[in-house]
């Protein structure tokens, strides 16, 4: 019996062997990228003094509650004071989400009129917050939102995370007839991590074909020109988000195990081109 039994574990172990050789060790053509050659057109590292407001020739701000709350239903009031805004005189942006009673305050930024581009990579290295209720993103909208409003004017959201599950975020595209709560998705979760743990480099690389996803350099999603149901919008120059949402259609309401405040800590944020 004992002879019999290391017998089939040596061929057991030899079948698994060969196996591996025909199928374990065969290559991700998923992530078989184009070789490209990056130039770096834009960028932000956010060296400035501590409580230095961001740099206002890159940065515009979002102010208020906004229509609908923001058309989501959120419940935050974005304000421009250091306290919610500011950088940490160690490299870092520090958007911050703070609790006031019964309302919050909170702070949205972003390169409309300043900056935008069509095609290429941007990425951000940041640390998201954490908590029921939270909702920090960083994306990107059409640069002609004024004159083709939302969801005409199409929508890249290269990172969202819901705060109460920290260790997932989703990379997602709105477009005409695939918007609000039927838009083209995919999440990326970490195992035995979160998100608010350590920075990740999150980014998309995008071209007249396809947007491509990443978290880490990992390619997670890839939408093709042909996979929307509707339009395909992202032939256009498109200018830069980042905030931190309280509440919303997306995450729900906080609470009592929100901790407050909670920070979004941004290393940087670039933007490269091809250069072919």
């Amino acid at each position: 019996m004992k002879t019999k039994n290391i017998t089939f574990k040596l061929t057991f172990f030899a079948a698994w062997l060969l196996t591996i050789s025909f199928f374990g060790c065969k290559p991700d053509d998923f992530q078989k990228l184009d070789e490209r050659n990056w130039s770096l057109v834009w960028s932000d590292e956010f060296d400035a003094a501590a409580g230095t407001l961001p740099d206002a020739a890159k940065w515009a701000f979002d102010l208020g509650t906004g229509e609908g709350g923001w058309g989501n239903a959120e419940l935050q009031n974005y304000i421009n004071n250091p306290e919610n805004i500011s950088l940490d005189g160690e490299g870092n942006l520090v958007i911050t989400a703070l609790r006031n009673g019964n309302g919050f305050t909170s702070a949205r930024i972003k390169t409309q009129g300043l900056f935008a581009q069509k095609y290429g990579r941007f990425e951000a290295r940041l640390i998201t917050p954490y908590g029921p209720g939270l909702w920090p993103a960083f994306w990107m909208l059409g640069e002609n939102i004024l004159t083709s409003p939302w969801p005409q004017c199409g929508e890249i959201d290269i990172m969202e995370l819901r705060g109460q599950e920290p260790h997932i975020i989703s990379g997602t595209i709105h477009g005409p007839g695939y918007s609000g709560g039927n838009p083209i998705t995919k999440q990326y979760a970490l195992v035995n991590n979160r998100f608010d743990a350590d920075y990740h480099i999150y980014a998309v690389e995008w071209d007249e074909n396809k947007i491509d996803f990443f978290v880490d350099d990992f390619l997670y999603q890839r939408i093709e020109r042909n996979d929307p149901p509707g339009e395909w919008v992202y032939d256009q120059p498109f200018f830069m988000i980042l905030n931190v949402a309280v509440g919303g259609n997306y995450v729900g309401f906080p609470t009592s195990e929100t901790p407050f405040p909670q920070k979004m800590v941004v290393d940087y944020v670039r933007v490269y081109k091809e250069v072919k």
